[in-house]
């Protein structure tokens, strides 16, 4: 009876050693107050968008990409990152939901980062590599792949609307309500969703008869419609608002509502 019992002590610390470890892995860990001087230089020169906030919003920002960093891994597949990639995956990440201080993506463990276009079957070699970012499903829920080339083009040329990474983002940002079909429930209040789908397929109607500047993948699908909307909005903000001022301002009312959420 004393072995029995002892075995079934020792069962349930075991069980308890398993949670005690899953909690503690699962604990958002919080950044420290000190940023580190060379990674601020970093993304003084690599993030426009950091660039251009206030001395109080890039503190902010340092504080969100210093947690990211801490709470996902990111991991080179078949190459090497630095420093550098590694803060633009986190202000990729950081950008489109900067206004919602209490915002973690939930649906996110792991970030891959590939040397260049990879294919379908994630081959980074042969033919029909045409892929430069995606977001994970089935075995790789909780993965985004990301293309090291495009990931660092995205940041380096701050005149052509588009960025990979931030673009991945925003579908992770559109997946959080359970769906991925161009409309972020998570962000986007109820009385926007009808001006939202209007304006959008407005535009879809626009880009397919040559007159517009927003690039033809954005007719792919809705979510792709979003997708690609978001990296001009948030690349070329001045740009997007004056070209597509009914598209900005519906977008600058769900990633730029006033009080945040």
């Amino acid at each position: 009876m004393l072995a029995i019992i002892g075995i079934i002590i020792i069962a349930a610390l075991a069980v308890y050693g398993v949670f005690r470890s899953i909690n503690k892995s699962n604990k958002w860990i919080d950044p420290p107050k000190d940023f580190p001087p060379d990674w601020r230089a970093v993304l003084e020169k690599e993030v426009l968008f950091y660039s251009n906030l206030s001395d109080e919003d890039k503190l902010y920002f340092e504080q969100r990409v210093h947690g990211f960093l801490l709470n996902y891994k990111i991991t080179p597949i078949q190459t090497t990152i630095d420093l550098k990639d590694k803060l633009l995956v986190a202000s990729s990440a950081i950008i489109p939901i900067f206004h919602f201080p209490n915002w973690r993506y939930t649906n996110l463990k792991e970030v891959l980062i590939y040397p260049a276009r990879f294919n379908l079957d994630y081959d980074t070699e042969g033919e029909n590599r045409n892929i430069l970012g995606m977001v994970g499903n089935g075995i790789l829920e909780g993965k985004m792949v990301l293309s090291k080339k495009a990931l660092e083009h995205g940041f380096s040329n701050k005149t052509d609307k588009g960025n990979t990474a931030i673009h991945e983002f925003i579908h992770l940002v559109d997946k959080m309500d359970g769906a991925v079909d161009g409309i972020p429930k998570a962000l986007m209040d109820k009385k926007l969703v009808l001006p939202w789908l209007e304006v959008m397929h407005k535009e879809i109607e626009n880009i397919q008869k040559g007159e517009s500047d927003i690039r033809s993948y954005a007719t792919t699908n809705q979510q792709e419609f979003l997708a690609v909307c978001g990296e001009y909005f948030f690349e070329r903000p001045h740009l997007f608002e004056r070209k597509h001022p009914e598209l900005f301002a519906i977008m600058d009312q769900v990633f730029n509502p006033k009080t945040g959420s």
